[in-house]
C-alpha cells in the first residue's frame, strides 16, 4: 500500500472536502516552481514505454492516462500534475467570465463507497486569467480545454459564451472538450438536445476550420441520458466531424450508494463520481463504440478507481482514459500501476 494511502489519505479526509482541495493546490501550485522537485516527482511517478504512447486525433499522448476536468479548474497545476505521471492534463470547466459557482457546502465525501458528490457550478477564475497561467507553461506536457457557459447567460446565447472560451484557448491548449452534461449549472444539458447541440457544435467547428491548424474538438455527454440520445449523439458526432466523445460527467443518480437515504439526502443536489458509476459510464462507452462500429475516438472516464477498472473502460472501447475520484482516493501510485499493467498486458499479447 502506498504512502498516500496508508498515511495522507486518512488524514485528509478528516477535513472539509473543498477547504482540502484548495490548500493541496496551494502546495501543488508552490511546488510547480520548483524545477527539482518536478523532476523528482516525474522520476519516482512517471512510467515511459513505447507500449504506452498512444496516437488519437492528430496528437502523440505519452501514456493513455490523464486527469479529467474539474481537478485543476483554473490551469494552476498543470505542469506539476504532468510531472506525477499523467499522459495528458485537462483543465476547466472555464467560462468567459470569473464567477464563484454554487454556494457552500458543496463538495461530500462518500469514503465507504469511494464516491464524491458536488455541486461547484464552475466556480472558476475565468479564461482570461487561465490563459494568463498557461503562457507559463514550463514542460511540454497535453493540455485539454474543457468549455462551458457562465450560470446567467441564457441557453439561447450559450454559444457566445463557448465560441469566447474557444478563441482565448486556441493558442494554449492542445484540444477542447465542450461540456453541456454538468449537473450543476441550471439547465445546461438541454443543450445536450438533437439542435442545440448541433448548432453549438457546428459553429466551434466553422471556426476551427478557418484556424491555420485545426484543434481537436470533443464532447463530454452525461452517463444518465437514455439510448435514443445516445443515438443522436452519435449522429450528431459524425454530421459535424468533432473528433470524439469524453463519456462520462458525473451522474444524478445515487444508486450505489451504501449509505441510509437519511445520509444521502442530507448532501442534495449534485453529480455523484467515483465507484458507483464505473458501471454506467462502461456501458455507455461500450454503446458508443459498438454502435458507432469503433469509428468514433472515446475518452472513458467515470469510476476508475483501481487497475482493472482502468482495463475495463479501455476494453469497452475507450482509446484514453481519465481519472478523477480515483486519484482523490488511491493518490499518483494509481498512474502508475495503471500504465505498468498496460505494459504487462502488451508483453504478454507479443
Amino acid at each position: 500500500m502506498s504512502l498516500y494511502r496508508l498515511i495522507i489519505r486518512p488524514l485528509l479526509i478528516q477535513f472539509d472536502a473543498e477547504k482540502i482541495h484548495k490548500f493541496t493546490f496551494s502546495c501543488l501550485t508552490l511546488f510547480q516552481k520548483i524545477a527539482f522537485i518536478r523532476k523528482i516527482s516525474s522520476l519516482f511517478l512517471t512510467k515511459n514505454h513505447p507500449e504506452l504512447e498512444r496516437e488519437l486525433f492528430g496528437l502523440r499522448f505519452p501514456n493513455p492516462v490523464g486527469l479529467a476536468a474539474g481537478l485543476d479548474k483554473n490551469a494552476e497545476a498543470f505542469d506539476m500534475l504532468g510531472s506525477m505521471g499523467f499522459g495528458f492534463i485537462e483543465i476547466g470547466t472555464l467560462t468567459p467570465k470569473p464567477q464563484d459557482g454554487n454556494p457552500k457546502p458543496r463538495l461530500f465525501r462518500f469514503v465507504n463507497d469511494k464516491a464524491i458528490v458536488n455541486r461547484m457550478g464552475f466556480n472558476n477564475d475565468g479564461v482570461l486569467e487561465a490563459v494568463e497561467r498557461l503562457k507559463k507553461k514550463k514542460t511540454n506536457v497535453i493540455i485539454g480545454g474543457n468549455i462551458g457557459k457562465n450560470k446567467v447567460t441564457p441557453n439561447e446565447l450559450a454559444s457566445d459564451d463557448y465560441i469566447n472560451c474557444f478563441e482565448a484557448l486556441y493558442p494554449y491548449v492542445n484540444y477542447f472538450v465542450v461540456n453541456v452534461s454538468s449537473p450543476n449549472t441550471p439547465n445546461l444539458r438541454a443543450l445536450q438536445d438533437k439542435e442545440p447541440l448541433k448548432d453549438l457544435l457546428n459553429k466551434l467547428m466553422g471556426l476551427n476550420k478557418i484556424k491555420k491548424k485545426t484543434k481537436p474538438i470533443l464532447l463530454k455527454i452525461a452517463p444518465d441520458i437514455n439510448e435514443a440520445q445516445l443515438d443522436d449523439i452519435i449522429e450528431i458526432v459524425q454530421d459535424t466531424k468533432i473528433a470524439g466523445i469524453v463519456a462520462t460527467n458525473t451522474t444524478i443518480s445515487r444508486d450505489g450508494l451504501s449509505y441510509s437515504e437519511k445520509e444521502i439526502e442530507a448532501v442534495g443536489a449534485g453529480g455523484l463520481s467515483g465507484n458507483p458509476l464505473k458501471k454506467k459510464s462502461t456501458e455507455v462507452i461500450r454503446y458508443i463504440h459498438q454502435k458507432s462500429n469503433g469509428s468514433i475516438p472515446i475518452i472513458g472516464v467515470g469510476g476508475i478507481m483501481t487497475v482493472e477498472d482502468a482495463l475495463e473502460k479501455l476494453d469497452a472501447g475507450a482509446s484514453l482514459i481519465q481519472i478523477y475520484t480515483g486519484f482523490i482516493y488511491s493518490g499518483p501510485s494509481l498512474i502508475k500501476e495503471i500504465n505498468k499493467a498496460l505494459i504487462k498486458r502488451a508483453k504478454v499479447k507479443l
